[in-house]
């Protein structure tokens, strides 16, 4: 059951990233798109997913959305496994929001220069973006992207709300069949400490490969 469980929690954690951050690169360009009414449309999502209860966001996917959803798509959506497949939603979009105003910082950070200057050199407005300023955005957002990976990491946890078979479920499952509850509840907080730890350890080498500045 625990590693049932672990294997799950990573599972659901490798899900949201990849598409989170899918997500919040798309967010970053169309709010880079001088038109008023887009970057309204996409701050307002930022600040919901900002603000409100990450366990909030994941019950309305779970419960909300599928009372909207044509009887058909319902029918095959609960054929498979919805409540992994609404949590990964549900964390995707939540981090995407925070990773996009992170790398739109360090977007901030480049020269306007460099972006006139892909420009005069031929290329569009998304081969500039693609090619020249979202890789250094990229690298400057480093640090906070790694912040917010290890905090996607502990949210995972949430999930158990609507039933997702992750380490924290199981750890809960494993306490009312024994009653040990200290015991379960100590290995628990240890293997989320060795996890975390370890995406710290991973994300400092990274950042250390990758560094936001070269020094000269």
């Amino acid at each position: 059951m625990l590693l049932d469980g672990l294997r799950t929690t990573f599972t659901l954690f490798a899900l949201s990233a990849v598409l989170g951050m899918a997500i919040a690169l798309v967010i970053v360009v169309l709010r880079a798109i001088p038109f008023k009414p887009l970057n309204a449309v996409m701050a307002v999502f930022v600040e919901y997913h900002r603000d409100v209860p990450t366990v909030v966001q994941i019950l309305v996917w779970f419960f909300g959305v599928p009372q909207i959803l044509p009887p058909a798509v319902k029918a095959y959506v609960n054929s498979g496994p919805t409540e992994l497949l609404f949590a990964t939603i549900a964390l995707a979009l939540n981090v995407s929001a925070y990773w996009s105003q992170d790398i739109r910082s360090g977007l901030r950070a480049i020269p306007a220069a460099q972006f006139e200057a892909a420009r005069a050199m031929g290329l569009g407005f998304f081969s500039a973006m693609r090619h020249v300023m979202l890789p250094q955005a990229l690298r400057i957002s480093i640090p906070p992207l790694l912040n917010r990976s290890l905090i996607l990491f502990k949210d995972t946890s949430l999930a158990m709300v609507i039933g997702v078979t992750e380490l924290t479920y199981q750890i809960k499952s494993i306490d009312n069949l024994t009653f040990r509850t200290f015991d379960v509840l100590a290995f628990a907080t240890v293997v989320y400490l060795i996890c975390s730890l370890t995406i710290m350890f991973l994300g400092r080498c990274f950042e250390r490969r990758f560094p936001s500045a070269y020094r000269g």
